[in-house]
């Protein structure tokens, strides 16, 4: 049936201009009949010219018709462009505030010039910031004078007073009114500075909420998040933060904000002002050391977690030994805060940012983020001992920057190692600039004492937040002892009212000065190491961007439509263009990878192979094709690829070489399926791998991440790099128990790597999806993230395919543009911000231009747009759990995931607090999205037609080949020990090619009944595999937004509906064979005559079946969908109910909806 093709049928150029060469077309009334289409012999080329024209005819009739048409489908289809909404712009609001004020150097202790807070600590940064050449970056705004009216929102008019009166004090009058409060000093300045400090605060918070600017620092003193209502204490004067928050929330209508205080101390005064209230999430990690640390409080610890409407929304980590450093800060984020945070989802952030956690110190969704940002935490600070580096804090900054759409507040509290202080202030300055983090050594295993505290923390406020769901929850103890205990420890001394002392005389006494200055000796050599390591450059450009037209020249030949096609470049580039991020980025030099780099990864005799098809006509190409696996061919097949391949390591040089800080190429055809010997899954080089290995041969990169979220799995990057330590392969993809293209177990995630690569393999496969936004972050704040803080890349190259994004019509998934924003900005925090984006799959014209122009936007620097919290799925969290019970084998950061003994009672009270938590306003949009999809039920989400599966044989570099794909999924149907009780149940550790133990994982479920393996285009899911309803899309285009719900939206109406017949008997059987070759990999049946014919990727029957007698109605076993091969389209109307819900029965064994339009007749 194939015609000769000679060298003059065939022109090229018609691939570029996207026109269709060699394909058989339908047509209606054209030809008179079947027979006298044989008679005459017509060439394919002929019959697909009128059909096109046949086509253009009935597109005209079908606009005149419009109008007066009313059917059910054309309805739907309106209604939910009515509810989408079009993904925003990144917001313009740019600049950094900064506040500094040297009146505020005035307050000082009179009695005690060597006392640690002094005027330096605030001159010091400031002269840092100066030197680094930060504060001619910010916006400077002006130091104001709080007024009475604002102090009175959180204290007493008696301690307005009070501090008043120190103004004209002298000097034995003030030493007399300091020893009455615990750790204060007074001058006559001292009322002067602390409304200094409080106006400030609040100015800077106000300037961020009036989108003057987008986040903004305040160094400022005296601090204040000690302060109480009616008392002085710890410095503290008046609480700078609380009362900015007050103000915020009374005053400024704000719902939600978030305090976080890294001081070193426990800031009881904050606590206690929002103890009861949920509009405030207070969040503060400080000493503690079970009580004996100062404040020396009971209320510091882990089980107070508020009261009230308030119950859960406080939160002490407390630190119980000294020496905490970066990766226990991480860890604490990772597991906790960034959570939590992500749920709560502040409209504020502020942060409480004492830095005397910092090495070389003697101590240790929201609307705003505060932070009260104390630094006695850093590294050789003699008050709070802790070992936070100055470049810990940057990335602890970053993180939270993605919460609030950037509204981050940082006010300066403690902080007492001047030159660690100085330096960890600078690098929070520079990264509320935007400046890439320093990049930090690989994490440490987190210390036993703060993995007590963390998984303390989860316990309690476990039955209040839903994300911290990933521990074991059973009657079981837990491993850490500490875990199983309740507070307080016995015979520790707290600071209550029957004991607390009414002076504090040592306040007076000289501070001890030679032991500050010792520990300052021991530390400062230390911090200067620290400093000269530490990487400060900062590229001449912030993103580069790669993309050329040329690369639309490869078409497909065979088929109308494929959804690997050149408008998918072409949307995403027009969408950098209209939101004005081409303008922002440098754009690269086209060139074509050469044939040495491409043989980094592929085989000579490969890429002679693909270098062949210049040279062959359309016939030869066809015939080509069926060697591959869902791949199609044109003779610039090969020039595309090498031009795609090219622009991913032009990207890797402009990023190297220090000319761009980060990078994007918007390149195709893809290449993270390509092995090194065969292309697949459309992919012909793998352009991510070869990138890995060109970085590490040409600029000695020791250690890439690679990150693919692409939803299929990466098989060949993983391939290439199974067995090598020095490349950190992480996938997130859709795993359906090996059902979801490629088919193969290697995507589960036992497949750990082997060799000395063991353990640098993760796959997260998700089953029963669909996965969305809530799924993703979880997976990157629980693994992805720990594990490569963990890993510590030099480099970080994305496998940036976006066919997880809502409507997709291959994935089926629900990740948004803000999703995928959010996943870059995690990312950015890594190897100095050398970050990578390289385009691979994406298939829904609308949603991988949107999320890749959020990706760049991200990479540029733009604030994280806001990301609204859903609960993750019970499957994903499950998925995540089997992920962390193999993976914790191999990396100690995720320790975590152990058992937490609990009760019967903590359970229900579990229960109830979920309960809870459904509001009536969640019940009221519940009951609006279940009445819309009510009216949307015949409206459905698929995928594609798949290809056939061969049984590859993949060939190693050195020609031996490996295991086909059949011989492993034969070896996975062997029984292994399922770990299904949670985290303490053994998991088989997995090391070369050995067996592992997943939980909740049944590999013989590769070839049950029911299910059957894809092609990269689609087909028949697994029998129980959870499908994507209108509802589940409704909530996403509810909540986010989209313009489109299909890459090719279904007609929904054709002239050819009247040709349908109603179904033989009622039924259908899915799994009959061709009638003509008697193949079953994936075949269609004809809506009128209801024969069976293989599809256009086997033999192409029902292609001829329909053209021949002029039946183009055929609806595919693989997805239900329906094509028309008049129209040249995928119809979706009510009319095929019937037929499809025939179908659906016999495959599924259940009912679709009834449409109602049916049901009420």
């Amino acid at each position: 049936m194939h015609q000769d093709y000679s060298e003059e049928d065939f022109d090229p150029d018609d691939q570029l201009r996207g026109k269709d060469v060699g394909v058989r077309s339908p047509t209606q009334d054209v030809n008179p009949s079947s027979q006298e289409a044989k008679d005459k012999k017509m060439s394919l080329e002929e019959l697909k010219k009128m059909g096109r024209a046949e086509r253009q005819r009935m597109r005209e009739e079908r606009r005149r018709q419009k109008s007066d048409s009313d059917s059910e489908s054309e309805y739907l289809v309106g209604k939910l462009a009515e509810i989408a909404l079009t993904v925003r712009e990144p917001d313009p609001v740019e600049g950094t505030g900064l506040i500094y004020d040297e009146r505020m150097l005035k307050h000082k202790n009179l009695w005690d010039d060597h006392h640690p807070e002094n005027p330096a600590r605030i001159s010091g940064p400031f002269k840092r910031c100066c030197e680094l050449g930060l504060i001619d970056r910010c916006v400077r705004l002006e130091a104001q004078y709080s007024t009475e009216d604002m102090i009175l929102l959180q204290h007493s008019q008696m301690l307005i007073e009070t501090l008043k009166q120190t103004t004209e004090m002298n000097l034995e009058e003030l030493r007399a009114k300091a020893i009455k409060y615990d750790s204060i000093y007074l001058n006559n300045s001292s009322y002067e500075c602390a409304l200094l400090s409080l106006g400030s605060t609040v100015e800077l918070m106000e300037q961020i909420l009036k989108r003057k600017v987008r986040n903004g620092m305040a160094i400022i003193r005296p601090p204040g998040h000690h302060a109480m209502t009616e008392e002085f204490n710890g410095f503290c004067f008046f609480n700078n933060v609380a009362i900015a928050a007050k103000h915020a929330l009374e005053n400024l209508k704000l719902k939600k904000i978030l305090i976080i205080d890294w001081d070193v101390h426990h800031g009881q005064g904050t606590q206690q002002m929002f103890y009861n209230d949920p509009r405030v999430l207070y969040f503060s990690i400080h000493r503690y050391e079970f009580g004996k640390f100062w404040p020396n409080l009971r209320e510091s610890d882990y089980d107070f977690i508020g009261e009230g409407k308030g119950l859960g929304y406080n939160i002490n980590v407390p630190l119980n030994q000294i020496g905490m450093a970066d990766h226990d800060y991480l860890a604490i984020f990772h597991q906790i805060l960034m959570p939590i945070a992500s749920e709560f989802d502040p409209e504020l952030v502020l942060i409480s940012a004492g830095y005397d956690c910092a090495i070389g110190c003697p101590e240790f969704e929201p609307e705003l983020v505060i932070v009260s940002a104390g630094y006695d935490s850093a590294i050789g600070d003699p008050k709070g001992q802790m070992g936070v580096t100055p470049a810990a804090f940057a990335h602890l900054t970053h993180k939270v920057m993605s919460l609030a759409q950037g509204r981050v507040a940082v006010i300066l509290e403690g902080g007492y190692c001047l030159k660690s202080l100085t330096e960890s202030a600078a690098m929070t300055l520079r990264t509320l600039l935007g400046d890439p983090c320093p990049r930090i050594p690989p994490s440490q295993e987190p210390c036993d004492s703060v993995t007590e505290s963390i998984l303390n923390v989860i316990k309690v406020l476990r039955p209040h937040w839903k994300c911290l769901q990933y521990q074991g929850f059973t009657s079981d103890p837990c491993p850490y002892e500490e875990v199983n205990q309740l507070p307080p420890k016995p015979d520790v001394q707290f600071m209550d009212v029957e004991n607390k002392p009414k002076e504090y005389p040592e306040c007076l006494e000289p501070y001890p000065v030679e032991e500050y200055y010792e520990e300052d000796r021991k530390c400062s050599p230390i911090i200067d190491r620290l400093i000269a390591k530490t990487n400060l450059d900062k590229a001449k450009h912030r993103t580069c961007i790669a993309y050329d037209e040329g690369m639309r020249a490869h078409y497909t030949s065979s088929s109308y439509y494929h959804p690997e096609a050149p408008d998918r470049i072409t949307r995403i580039f027009d969408k950098h263009t209209e939101w004005g991020l081409t303008q922002r980025c440098t754009r690269v030099e086209t060139r074509m990878a050469t044939e040495a780099e491409l043989a980094l990864i592929h085989s000579t005799t490969y890429l002679d192979e693909i270098k062949s098809l210049e040279d062959k006509n359309p016939f030869e190409l066809k015939k080509l094709e069926r060697k591959f696996q869902s791949i199609y061919l044109c003779r610039d097949s090969y020039f595309c690829a090498r031009m795609a391949a090219g622009f991913v390591l032009d990207v890797v040089d402009n990023v190297m070489t220090g000319q761009s800080q980060n990078g994007v190429a918007i390149v195709r055809p893809p290449g993270h399926h390509a092995e090194c010997t065969e292309a697949m899954g459309f992919c012909f080089f793998n352009n991510v791998a070869i990138a890995a290995k060109y970085a590490q041969n040409k600029y000695n990169v020791k250690k890439v991440l690679i990150v693919d979220w692409d939803i299929h799995h990466g098989n060949g990057t993983q391939r290439q790099f199974y067995d090598d330590p020095s490349v950190l392969f992480i996938s997130l993809h859709r795993y359906d128990r090996g059902f979801f293209y490629p088919s193969s177990p290697q995507g589960c995630p036992t497949m750990v790597g082997k060799g000395e690569g063991t353990g640098f393999n993760v796959n997260i496969a998700w089953n029963n999806g669909p996965m969305g936004d809530s799924e993703y972050i979880a997976a990157f704040q629980q693994i992805v993230m720990p594990i490569a803080y963990e890993f510590g890349p030099e480099l970080v190259l994305v496998s940036a395919g976006f066919d997880a994004a809502l409507g997709d019509p291959l994935g089926n998934y629900l990740v948004t543009p803000l999703g995928y924003g959010h996943m870059t900005h995690m990312l950015s925090s890594l190897a100095n911000g050398r970050v990578i984006l390289a385009l691979e799959g994406g298939y829904h014209l609308a949603a991988i231009a949107n999320s890749m122009a959020m990706c760049t936007s991200i990479l540029l620097g733009d604030a994280c747009p806001h990301l609204p919290y859903t609960e993750p799925k019970d499957s994903a969290v499950q998925c995540i759990r089997d992920v962390l019970d193999v993976q914790k084998n191999h990396w100690k950061s995720l320790k975590f995931r152990v058992n937490i003994k609990t009760k019967e009672d903590n359970e229900e009270d579990h229960l109830k607090a979920k309960e809870s938590q459904r509001t009536m306003e969640d019940e009221e949009d519940e009951e609006k999205m279940n009445e819309l999809a009510k009216k949307l039920t015949d409206i459905q989400v698929t995928e594609d037609s798949s290809n056939p599966r061969e049984d590859v044989v993949i060939q190693n570099s050195d020609g031996s080949s490996e295991k086909s794909s059949k011989e492993i999924m034969d070896e996975m149907k062997e029984p292994m020990e399922a770990s299904s009780k949670g985290a303490d149940n053994p998991v088989t550790k997995g090391e070369g090619g050995k067996k592992h133990t997943v939980e909740g994982e049944d590999p013989g479920s590769l070839c049950a009944k029911g299910g059957e393996v894809r092609g990269a285009e689609g087909g028949r899911q697994p029998s129980d595999a959870t499908p994507l309803s209108a509802n589940d899309v409704l909530k996403q285009l509810e909540t986010q937004g989209h313009t489109q719900m299909f890459a090719v939206t279904p007609l929904p109406w054709c002239p050819h509906l009247d040709t349908v017949t109603p179904v033989p008997r009622g039924r259908i059987d899915t799994g009959a064979p061709c009638e003509e070759c008697g193949d079953v990999t994936e075949n269609w049946i004809c809506l009128v005559c209801y024969k069976v014919f293989c599809s256009r990727f086997v033999n192409e029957h029902m292609l001829m079946h329909g053209v021949m007698e002029e039946h183009l109605m055929c609806l595919s076993f693989s997805d239900l969908s329906v094509w028309c091969y008049g129209c040249d389209h995928y119809i979706d109307n009510v009319a095929l109910f019937h037929a499809k819900n025939a179908a659906h029965c016999d495959k599924f064994g259940s009912s679709l909806p009834t449409p109602p339009s049916l049901s009420q007749t």
